[in-house]
C-alpha cells in the first residue's frame, strides 16, 4: 500500500512538472518584433587597418633575429579602431566607433546594432572608415528597401566580398 501512494504522488508530481514546462513554453509571449514596424541589424566583424605601416626588414635585420623569428615584415599588432554610420532616408540613424578586441587590441572590432524603422520604402545608406584617414570613408553601400511589418533586414560586412550586403 505504501509503495502504491509513493508511485501515484511521484507519477502526480512529474504530471504537474510537465504540465508547467508545457505552460512556460508558450507564455509569457515573447515577439521579437514589432507586429507594426520592421526591424534592421548591422552586424558585422572587421579587422581595421593597424595603427602603424608594417616595415620590410632588411635582410641583415632577419638574419639577426631567432630562426622561429625571421620574417620579411614586421608589424605594430594595434589596430584603429572602425566607425560605422548608417542613415535611414537621410537621417543619421547609428554612429558607432567600436574598438578592436583582443588583449593588445590586435582583433577584429565586432557591431551589433538593432533598432524598429516604420515599415515601407526607405533608403538606407551605411559607411565605414577602418584607415587612418581623417574624413571620407573607405566603403560606402546605398540600397532602396521595402520592408515589411514584422521583418527583418540584416546588414552585414565583409571586405572579401566587396563590403557591405543585405539580406
Amino acid at each position: 500500500m505504501a509503495n502504491a501512494l509513493r508511485y501515484t504522488l511521484q507519477v502526480a508530481a512529474y504530471a504537474a512538472f510537465a504540465l508547467m514546462t508545457g505552460y512556460f513554453s508558450f507564455w509569457p509571449r515573447y515577439d521579437y518584433a514589432s507586429p507594426e514596424a520592421a526591424v534592421v541589424k548591422v552586424s558585422l566583424s572587421h579587422a581595421a587597418d593597424r595603427t602603424e605601416p608594417c616595415v620590410r626588414l632588411s635582410p641583415q635585420e632577419i638574419a639577426a633575429l631567432a630562426p622561429n623569428m625571421r620574417q620579411e615584415l614586421k608589424c605594430e599588432r594595434r589596430r584603429l579602431p572602425l566607425i560605422l554610420e548608417l542613415d535611414v532616408d537621410g537621417q543619421q540613424t547609428l554612429r558607432l566607433q567600436a574598438q578592436p578586441s583582443g588583449v593588445w587590441e590586435d582583433g577584429p572590432a565586432s557591431i551589433y546594432e538593432r533598432f524598429d524603422v516604420p515599415a515601407g520604402s526607405h533608403r538606407i545608406v551605411a559607411r565605414l572608415r577602418d584607415s587612418a584617414r581623417a574624413d571620407g570613408w573607405d566603403y560606402t553601400y546605398t540600397e532602396d528597401v521595402v520592408l515589411e511589418p514584422g521583418r527583418y533586414l540584416t546588414i552585414t560586412f565583409r571586405e572579401e566580398t566587396g563590403g557591405f550586403s543585405t539580406r
